[in-house]
């Protein structure tokens, strides 16, 4: 399996990516991104880019994968719901829209949230931009989308936030990580279990496009 990989210096994004390189599965992993991994692997190959609104220059190095996990995104903290959708959704349907043409048989994986409003009309602003993001991507011409959303996330393998005041949190709670783990199966999973459900689900699909964190987890 060739698969695309977008927001791979995040936690999400880098968890996946150390799964897919250790997967004997995937055959090769291009990420595309502003900055570099750091990894260096033979199985990798980076593209970067500053605009991904257009993809035009690139669109020749797009072609013949077989899924993408778009594990780009931001937080809504202090962000404005302009500014977040403009991340969240302008970019997003940007990217899906430019692989959906280039890639008809592609299975296309987004990395959503738990909580996300597919009414697009509730009090949380993240929730209804998520939404329709999800709701706008399953319109798309993909072989296979599905939606994926994790609620609390453990990151491990020394994977971290790129958000300063997340990782405080992570650095705090990591003693507990163990109980949270234990009390709450249905509502926590780990970047790991991320990773490997993206790559099963993508290989071999899933009987429904919504996939919550208690699925990811037996997955």
């Amino acid at each position: 399996m060739k698969v695309l990989l977008f927001g791979a210096t995040g936690m999400v994004g880098k968890s996946v990516l150390l799964e897919c390189l250790e997967d004997q599965d995937v055959k090769l992993v291009q990420s595309i991104g502003r900055s570099s991994t750091g990894i260096h692997h033979e199985k990798l190959n980076e593209i970067f880019i500053r605009n991904f609104l257009d993809l035009t220059d690139i669109e020749n190095k797009l072609k013949d994968f077989d899924a993408c996990f778009f594990c780009l995104g931001v937080s809504s903290f202090r962000m404005s719901e302009e500014k977040y959708r403009s991340i969240t959704y302008d970019i997003t349907m940007a990217v899906a829209k430019t692989l959906s043409k280039l890639n008809p048989n592609m299975t296309f994986i987004y990395v959503t949230g738990s909580g996300t409003d597919s009414s697009e009309k509730g009090n949380s602003m993240w929730a209804r931009v998520k939404g329709k993001t999800e709701n706008d991507l399953l319109k798309l011409p993909f072989k296979r989308a599905y939606m994926f959303r994790p609620g609390g996330i453990i990151p491990q393998k020394n994977v971290r936030s790129k958000t300063k005041v997340y990782q405080v949190f992570y650095d705090v709670l990591r003693p507990l990580y163990p109980f949270f783990k234990k009390m709450f199966p249905n509502s926590v999973t780990t970047s790991e279990q991320i990773g490997r459900a993206m790559i099963k689900v993508a290989l071999h699909g899933y009987s429904k496009p919504i996939i919550e964190s208690s699925e990811i987890n037996k997955i």
